[in-house]
């Protein structure tokens, strides 16, 4: 295949638009929305942020198996870029639109029924967006240049909705707050759409041969890819902890720093170096190795999380700068697996003649979801564990073991996780020699 114009790897990357967005605001928002403005307990808040993400991780591979079998005149992917992402940004908007209902299970059912809305809307449009890198390219490096303009564009935008989120709800307060701030977001998630959908109508389209067997007998060809599973299995751990950092920004700043625009300070901290050192990781990825630089990456997350186990005791100037390092890591922890994965969907299509690039991507997508899903679920069980108290008037005083709870729920428990993580990427194993060598081995139109 020819290589990609800049258009069309831009035109690509702002699909992540609607990715960061979707999977920024309700993992930073939607926890202290129902805790502190509906009121719901934090182990129920825990479970109805779960649920309809759960759904989403059932549904993932679903959704791949059927845009694999799609015939299009637009590519088997596109036409679920523009359906899946206006019904996910319709859907976004109402989450946060709870009317007063006189009770908090119906206005935690509104929550819940809107949020499992979208998670179906997600499924459809996030695996067949993460599929096309495989079909667009069969270059190894094009697709880490193509994930390159994805993950600056999803940081870009995790930066702006993740800083901004949290500043137009305390700008307007309350539920008026929450409404509009889902509103705007939902409105930056149509542009990603659209811009996704536009800009790749000129993109190649390798033709994709739907693989034969069920889905459960294609789930278990995908399960014996062993280094599939070994990145996946990283990944997925990495997802968890981001999943528990994020669901703790908002108590951190709050309760924790008490330090006015704490929150957006502490995102823009996480998610702002990705956009200057995006590109250097693709550099030391080019130079050193993918594996290489996903570890060094991996180190550099921890190191930071393990550092803001002292906020109690440090100034916040100490936290932010932790934070900044958690956010240096996290660059390099978004670029190489997303420029991995495509690498392990190709080299088995290159093997087996068939295309399972849907099936892979939606497993990916599915445990992905997962992890980011648990992460919140399990920082509200740390914060129910530690006594934290819930109320509808916003902010309330928290006692000590709640405080310790967010500290130690933010720090220690992510960094054990991302650690743990190493062990499983130690054993990855794919090289570029072999890549390339599976592309010798089958044409390209059957990749």
């Amino acid at each position: 295949m020819p290589e990609l114009r800049r258009s069309e790897r831009i035109g690509y990357g702002l699909g992540s638009v609607a990715t960061g967005a979707f999977g920024t605001v309700p993992g930073l928002m939607l926890l202290p929305y129902l805790t502190d403005t509906l009121g719901i307990g934090a182990a129920m808040a825990g479970l109805i942020v779960f649920l309809p993400k759960f759904w989403d991780a059932v549904l993932d591979p679903v959704a791949g198996r059927i845009s694999d079998r799609t015939v299009d005149p637009r590519g088997p992917r596109r036409p679920y870029l523009l359906r899946g992402g206006l019904a996910l940004a319709a859907c976004f908007a109402l989450i946060f639109a709870a009317p007063q209902l006189g009770s908090r299970g119906l206005e935690a059912a509104w929550v819940l029924v809107f949020f499992f809305g979208c998670a179906t809307a997600f499924a459809f449009f996030q695996v067949p967006y993460v599929a096309m890198p495989a079909e667009m390219t069969d270059s190894y490096d094009e697709r880490t240049r193509l994930m390159t303009a994805r993950v600056a564009i999803l940081a870009l935008t995790i930066l702006i909705c993740g800083g901004s989120a949290p500043a137009i709800r305390d700008a307007l307060e309350g539920r008026t707050g929450y409404r509009v701030m889902g509103v705007v977001m939902a409105v930056v998630i149509v542009v990603g759409v659209i811009g996704a959908y536009r800009g790749t109508r000129t993109a190649p389209q390798g033709r994709v041969v739907a693989a034969s067997g069920t889905l459960r007998e294609q789930l278990a060809v995908v399960a014996a890819a062993r280094d599939f599973r070994l990145l996946l299995t990283t990944f997925v751990l990495q997802a968890l902890a981001t999943g528990i950092m994020l669901a703790g920004v908002d108590y951190l700043a709050r309760h924790v720093l008490g330090q006015p625009g704490a929150s957006t300070i502490l995102f823009v901290c996480f998610v702002g170096p990705a956009l200057l050192l995006t590109p250097v990781w693709a550099r030391y990825g080019a130079r050193w190795g993918k594996k290489s630089g996903y570890v060094v990456a991996s180190v550099a997350l921890a190191g930071g999380a393990l550092l803001v186990a002292l906020a109690r005791e440090v100034p916040s100037g100490f936290v932010f700068a932790a934070v900044t390092l958690v956010g240096i890591g996290y660059a390099g922890c978004q670029l190489f697996p997303l420029a991995m994965l495509p690498d392990a969907a190709a080299v088995d299509a290159a093997r087996s003649g068939s295309n399972r690039a849907g099936v892979f991507t939606g497993v990916w997508t599915a445990v992905e979801t997962i992890g980011l899903a648990v992460g919140p679920a399990v920082f509200a069980l740390v914060l129910a564990t530690g006594g934290y108290v819930s109320s509808t008037a916003g902010t309330v005083a928290q006692p000590e073991s709640a405080l310790t709870a967010i500290v130690l729920g933010f720090s220690v428990l992510p960094a054990a996780l991302t650690l743990l993580s190493l062990a499983f990427l130690a054993r990855y194993s794919l090289t570029a020699d072999e890549v390339a060598a599976a592309y010798r081995i089958v044409p390209s139109e059957e990749s």
